[in-house]
């Protein structure tokens, strides 16, 4: 019943974004398109196809915006102007309480926060779908950034892949650019990174061996990890302090010298 009600939520926003423009032309069920035309009358649309698309995602939720953050990189399967408006997707969410992330940090150590850090930032500097971020100082003073998984995530993805892989069977089925479009598998591709980002050990010893690989360029800094510190769960890096790339005027009043950046740095 719960994925039924899911699934008339996403068959709604679908309607309501006008997203069965996109993909009904090549629907080969003369019935399918008379019937969301039926469904649809006096709708007024507006905006282009590959906004209203990015917007239908973020209605949705936060995996959809990550699926559309995936596909925005399948620039083989999508036109520019699609693709360039997925490229905009933020996957960012409100945060998960500042008790629970309390108590998942020691239920992953198995002894209480004061034990582990000289102090720990109740408030998270950053929220995602998958997980957010608190500042910490390690007993030794050193400054660290400590990413936690959002409790409960691994069955809201698996219930929303399940109805991904259901949609995509419809759509390779019901459509003349069903095998085109590979739709099932850009949705493996979508399952296996989704489940690559759950599991923080293996992000930490990507950021491992990416430090590895940018050693002794000056150009490029990444976070050390600290091992001993990291779990399925929650893993520590160490902080790094910056200005966003976006935040052009404060790059400026840092000094940095716009020009060797946009040529060096992007």
């Amino acid at each position: 019943m719960r994925h039924i009600a899911r699934l008339l939520v996403i068959v709604f926003t679908v309607l309501r974004f006008g997203l069965d423009e996109l993909a009904l032309s090549g629907f080969r069920q003369r019935w399918v398109r008379m019937l969301v035309r039926v469904m649809t009358l006096g709708r007024k649309l507006d905006a282009p196809p590959g906004q209203r698309l990015r917007e239908a995602l973020e209605r949705l939720g936060p995996i959809f915006v990550k699926f559309g953050q995936v596909l925005s990189t399948r620039r083989d399967l999508l036109p520019p102007e699609v693709a360039d408006e997925l490229a905009k997707l933020q996957d960012s969410v409100p945060p998960f309480p500042a008790a629970e992330a309390r108590a998942l940090v020691e239920k992953a150590y198995g002894r209480s926060i004061e034990t582990v850090f000289a102090s720990f930032e109740a408030e998270p500097v950053a929220s995602a779908s998958i997980a957010q971020v608190h500042f910490a100082v390690l007993k030794d003073g050193r400054e660290v950034a400590v990413k936690v998984l959002r409790p409960g995530m691994l069955a809201v993805i698996d219930d929303d892949l399940s109805l991904l892989r259901t949609l995509a069977r419809w759509v390779e089925r019901l459509s003349t650019d069903g095998k085109r479009l590979k739709p099932r598998e850009v949705v493996a591709e979508f399952d296996n990174y989704l489940h690559d980002e759950l599991d923080l050990v293996r992000e930490a010893a990507n950021a491992a061996q990416l430090r590895r690989n940018m050693q002794g360029l000056d150009l490029v800094m990444v976070p050390e990890m600290m091992w001993d510190m990291c779990s399925p769960t929650v893993i520590v890096m160490e902080r790094m302090k910056g200005v966003q790339i976006s935040q052009l005027q404060r790059l400026k009043d840092a000094g940095i010298d716009i020009p060797k950046l946009a040529r060096d740095g992007v």
